[in-house]
């Protein structure tokens, strides 16, 4: 569920969590051509990985895309249709941390005015302690630069802060206890197999200039993520035959005092951190991400000579 977050803004069709699920690279060059990098920053002295040397195995390192498009709107929405995809990868780093990689390409078509063409890129560098996290996102409108981001976020036992250097001075205090999107994944993970129903937590992904947000997580019964899919020999099946159970979140910002979810959203979070069906629904229109492509990918060629503060 770094995998989790797509955000209002139909950024993160996925956060969650952030670990949403792989595609096959041939589609990334035709539709996703954004390229970002972190800049070097300080690593963090850190302790000792958040969680069990068992649980982080479990999660498959992996590339997806994703097929995007509005399902539902509310009469008043000026959105007449939302389509496109999604690229994600995730992987582990020969330096105790995770990486990922978002690309959005989306069409928006609206009833009074022309449409618009939105491309992103996000990607991420979350250390497994979750004492660093690293971020860098772009976003284009038929392809002029609207938006950057770009920073660096550390915690300790009793608090945190993430600073921006894009926007410059731009910072938000972390409240003890938040989460980076990788963590959340493996969090609620660990709760679905305590047989927890309920799992909450504040966490900070930086996709967004609106700082921390809290997530409260609903953990329903288990379901055959494989029957769910359609069939495609882009998709490798391994990836999605294993245990897997509906879930849904509702986001809430921590700086908005309404007490309604900014968005919520459905989901099949497997076993291994893949998510192989999303539905997100915004006050106005909800959309799906139906998974078209699934592949693995191999784990980082350790050799030394690698700046751990820049991604791959």
């Amino acid at each position: 569920m770094a995998y989790f977050i797509f955000m209002k803004k139909l950024w993160f069709l996925g956060f969650v969590a952030c670990v949403l699920i792989a595609g096959l690279a041939a589609y990334i060059a035709a539709n996703l051509l954004i390229q970002a990098e972190l800049p070097s920053l300080p690593k963090i002295v850190v302790s000792k990985p958040l969680f069990s040397d068992a649980e982080i195995a479990a999660i498959a390192p992996h590339r997806a895309l994703y097929k995007i498009e509005m399902v539902q709107k509310g009469s008043s929405s000026q959105v007449l249709d939302i389509s496109g995809r999604m690229y994600f990868e995730w992987k582990p780093s020969c330096e105790d941390a995770w990486s990922t990689n978002h690309r959005f390409d989306l069409l928006y078509e609206y009833a009074d005015s022309p449409q618009l063409r939105i491309t992103s890129s996000f990607t991420t560098y979350e250390g497994v302690t979750g004492e660093s996290f690293d971020f860098n996102s772009r976003r284009r409108k038929d392809n002029e630069i609207y938006e950057e981001l770009r920073g660096h976020a550390g915690m300790t036992a009793n608090g945190g802060q993430a600073v921006y250097s894009l926007p410059a001075d731009l910072k938000f205090d972390l409240p003890k206890g938040t989460l980076f999107p990788m963590a959340q994944t493996l969090a609620v993970l660990r709760a679905a197999h305590e047989d927890k129903k309920f799992f909450r937590a504040t966490i900070f992904d930086g996709s967004d200039a609106e700082g921390p947000v809290e997530v409260n997580t609903f953990i329903g019964a288990q379901v055959n993520a494989l029957s769910r899919i359609t069939p495609a020999p882009s998709i490798d099946n391994a990836l999605v035959n294993g245990p897997a159970r509906l879930v849904r979140l509702a986001f809430f910002p921590l700086n908005n005092a309404d007490p309604d979810s900014d968005y919520e959203m459905n989901m099949v979070l497997q076993d291994n951190g893949v998510i192989s069906d999303m539905r997100v629904d915004y006050k106005d229109f909800s959309v799906t991400q139906k998974l078209i492509g699934l592949e693995p990918v191999s784990p980082e060629a350790c050799g030394g000579g690698r700046d751990p503060a820049k991604l791959p």
